[in-house]
C-alpha cells in the first residue's frame, strides 16, 4: 500500500519526545501562506477536525495526520515527508518551544503510485467519530 506520508528519522524521534510529554498527538497541515502551510502538531483533542478535512495517513504507530480538504486538493499527486529542522516556526504547534519547527518536504507520486492510490480514497473528517 502507498503511503501519502511518512517521517524522517529525525521527526520520528522529536514525535516520540512530544508524545512522552503530551500524551498520544496528531499533526493537521492547513493551507495558507508562511507557517500556516507548515504541519501542526497538537496534542489530541485540542484541534477538532471536521468534514472538510482528509485524513492522509498515520504516522508512528497512531498518530493521524490531517490535512485542510482544499490543501489536499493541490497535494493529492504529492508524497509528503514530515522533517524537522531548527529554528521556531509560528503558532501553537507542540514542538515550537524546542526550537525546532516541523516541515514538509515532497515529492510527486509515480505513476504507479497514482493508480494505487485512486483504488483507496482517503477518509475524511465527516467520516470519522470525533
Amino acid at each position: 500500500m502507498v503511503e501519502r506520508v511518512e517521517l524522517t528519522e529525525a521527526a520520528e524521534a522529536l514525535l516520540r519526545e512530544l508524545v512522552a510529554q503530551h500524551g498520544p498527538v496528531m499533526f493537521h497541515q492547513s493551507g495558507g501562506c508562511c507557517d500556516g502551510s507548515s504541519p501542526m502538531c497538537y496534542s489530541r483533542g485540542e484541534f477538532r477536525v471536521g468534514r472538510a478535512d482528509v485524513l492522509l495517513g498515520t504516522l508512528s504507530g497512531d498518530t493521524p495526520f490531517w490535512m485542510s480538504a482544499d490543501q489536499f486538493e493541490y497535494w493529492k499527486h504529492t508524497h509528503l515527508t514530515v522533517d524537522v529542522v531548527a529554528g521556531r516556526g509560528g503558532g501553537f504547534s507542540l514542538e515550537v518551544p524546542r526550537g525546532v519547527r516541523f516541515l514538509i518536504r515532497s515529492r510527486l507520486f509515480t505513476d504507479r503510485e497514482v493508480e494505487e492510490l485512486a483504488a483507496h480514497p482517503p477518509i475524511t473528517g465527516d467520516s470519522v467519530a470525533q
